[in-house]
């Protein structure tokens, strides 16, 4: 690859694209007084180290890797509740912007480490100067706690190289089995919840801190 920035640039205005849309979903919510199924949107470009990493783990040749990379760009959509996911994997399926080519639910089938969440392959057209590029992107959706979980095991992946210690291994199961049961959990009380929330958040104007522009720029 003789040059990354140019090869990354239509992933990265996608993501950017993405973004915008995706948290215009929870603005669209909002306007209309009803329960946001979207906590909050980020996204981010795979670094080049990363793109080398996977490409050699994968044996992805070069001239395959817009084909057989499907996650060089990347968004996350965060929700409260599990039924939030189902959601918002319905609405993305209705959009005429982009198109759904795989859908994997960990959620349902959650991995042997305990990982869940949905994950979503689209294929997205970019405007550049040159014409219409379509490129792969994944939208992965899941719960708080699932990405809490997700985020605790990515790092311990990076230590290990994926080879955890039995008793490590056998820990995370059990903190994933823990973090589902508070989903499954917040969903039994999700009515109380979201009355909850709606009684605070009344009355609050344009003025106060929004989490479109606080804590997912800063997960950005």
């Amino acid at each position: 690859m003789e040059d990354w920035n140019h090869f990354l640039l239509p992933y990265q205005q996608a993501v950017d694209e993405l973004k915008v849309k995706l948290r215009g979903m929870r603005k669209q919510f909002r306007d209309l007084n009803q329960h946001e199924p979207i906590e909050f949107v980020t996204g981010r470009v795979k670094p080049v180290d990363s793109i080398k990493e996977k490409m050699t783990r994968r044996k992805v040749q070069e001239d395959r890797l817009e084909q057989d990379m499907q996650d060089i760009a990347g968004l996350r959509i965060m929700c409260q509740f599990v039924e939030d996911i189902y959601q918002v994997v319905d609405l993305l399926r209705k959009r005429t912007d982009m198109t759904i080519l795989e859908e994997r639910d960990y959620i349902s089938n959650e991995k042997p480490s305990g990982y869940r969440s949905y994950h979503i392959v689209i294929e997205y057209p970019v405007q550049m100067v040159g014409g219409e590029k379509k490129i792969l992107a994944e939208i992965q959706v899941r719960t708080l706690a699932m990405n809490f979980w997700a985020t605790i095991e990515h790092s311990l992946n990076y230590k290990y190289q994926g080879d955890f210690p039995e008793n490590l291994s056998q820990r995370l199961q059990r903190a994933a089995e823990a973090a589902f049961s508070l989903d499954k959990e917040m969903s039994e009380i999700r009515e109380e919840i979201q009355e909850a929330q709606s009684l605070f958040s009344y009355g609050k104007g344009p003025g106060n801190d929004d989490p479109d522009t606080t804590k997912e720029d800063q997960n950005s």
